[in-house]
């Protein structure tokens, strides 16, 4: 299956109006700060099936960007749990559902494919970050794939991260939540 990404035409307004033209996935990228001794070893490449196994049940998702000025903007995704999908060792991938519509995300991987997801599981204490890069797919075949049966939300492109490295942290300081349902027992 060939993955599209969205690259931003000069005569487009905003990341709703861009024009869409194949290209082949950005080789990954480490960060700069992976090159220090004292972070690097906690950080790996390939997907552990733990973590491949939070990701797939995860509902909820940061993903952080910047423009091609360095301006930081960070957004949360989420759907139904299931909603993120590992396509394989190094890549993350998901349906992007109709929200805000300012496009910041989309307009930020436009201009700078850099990008961060961030991964909490408030009930369990467990949270993993992953480092890379991003883009946008409208290829129907992937988007038709990533999308959650039945979850009533508008499909508008999806989301390809192609993972350099994961760390997982210690659960030390992440508040306990649990979902409202699971609190009461309804």
């Amino acid at each position: 299956m060939s993955q599209l990404s969205l690259i931003q035409s000069p005569s487009s307004a905003s990341g709703a109006d861009r024009a869409t033209h194949a290209t082949s996935a950005p080789a990954r990228q480490k960060p700069r700060f992976l090159a220090r001794d004292a972070v690097a070893h906690a950080w790996r490449e390939a997907l552990a099936p733990r973590v491949i196994a939070m990701v797939e049940h995860s509902d909820s998702i940061f993903l952080a960007t910047a423009d091609a000025d360095g301006a930081p903007y960070v957004q949360h995704r989420g759907g139904p749990p299931g909603f993120l999908h590992v396509l394989d060792a190094h890549t993350i991938a998901f349906a992007d559902f109709g929200g805000n519509r300012q496009y910041t995300t989309v307009d930020n991987l436009a201009e700078n494919p850099r990008a961060f997801l961030f991964l909490i599981d408030f009930a369990r204490g467990q949270r993993i970050k992953f480092a890379g890069t991003a883009r946008v797919s409208t290829d129907a075949e992937l988007m038709a794939r990533l999308t959650p049966p039945g979850y009533p939300a508008e499909v508008e492109r999806a989301i390809v991260f192609d993972v350099a490295a994961w760390s997982a942290n210690c659960s030390q300081h992440i508040p306990h939540l649990v979902p409202a349902g699971a609190a009461t027992g309804g």
